[in-house]
């Protein structure tokens, strides 16, 4: 798996399109939103900041880059190369996907740090922690249904966008209106129980008890996205 990981990561700091997009576009958000926090905390909440913050990463330097890998690997015949290897499928899978992922992680850590240092620490890290381990798992699931609908790399600029797209809208949503209104719809969206698990977790107020359900819905999309992914996700082009 660490063998594949390792020539993923080389690959993904040698394709301008890919670094763009998981590493410059996230980044450039985000210290947008941390740099202006104090007019986006008025707009929604701190919580809010680090939601959305969250939700780019997660949805630009994880799930599209995530997707354009796997459809690139797919069209150059690596990933049926790889299959007749002594590998499992899960062990390829993973290799491939470690290192968006591993740099997922450290931008959100690195910019929830910078907002902390800016804005005020967290309320509940420990909780933050696990909404954003959820969301990064239902954004992997989400990519790898995604990867099965999608023919090359240019393709996955377009299959990605309704999800990267739709993410962020509902986290916005969330984030700036609350769910004191329409609160099924709003936690039944992919990331809008995310999102208000975020809040929770930085803002403080709610009971821990309270915050921990939230994990259902995001958890539920990961069963959701699993189970399209291990229907749609295909090894090798279609012929």
């Amino acid at each position: 798996m660490f063998s594949i990981a390792s020539s993923e990561l080389t690959q993904i700091f040698r394709n301008r399109l890919v670094l763009v997009t998981s590493l410059i576009v996230p980044v450039a958000v985000s210290a947008l939103f941390v740099r202006q926090h104090e007019t986006f905390a008025e707009l929604g909440s701190l919580g809010y900041i680090a939601a959305i913050v969250m939700f780019t990463v997660a949805a630009f330097g994880l799930y599209a880059t995530a997707v354009t890998t796997l459809a690139s690997r797919r069209q150059n015949l690596f990933l049926k190369r790889l299959r007749s290897t002594a590998a499992a499928d899960s062990t390829i899978l993973a290799g491939l996907l470690l290192p968006p992922t591993a740099i997922a992680v450290v931008q959100v850590s690195a910019i929830m740090t910078a907002l902390a240092m800016v804005a005020g620490e967290p309320a509940n890290i420990v909780l933050l922690v696990l909404a954003t381990v959820a969301t990064l798992a239902m954004m992997i699931g989400l990519a790898l249904a995604t990867a099965g609908l999608t023919n090359s790399p240019e393709h996955a600029q377009v299959t990605t966008l309704p999800v990267t797209l739709g993410v962020i809208a509902v986290a916005s949503w969330v984030g700036i209106t609350g769910t004191e209104e329409l609160t099924l719809l709003k936690r039944l969206l992919p990331g809008g129980a995310a999102t208000e698990l975020t809040m929770n977790a930085w803002n403080g107020g709610t009971a821990v008890a309270d915050s921990l359900l939230l994990l259902a819905p995001t958890l539920g999309w990961v069963v959701v996205a699993v189970a399209l992914a291990t229907r749609l996700f295909r090894w090798e082009p279609r012929r």
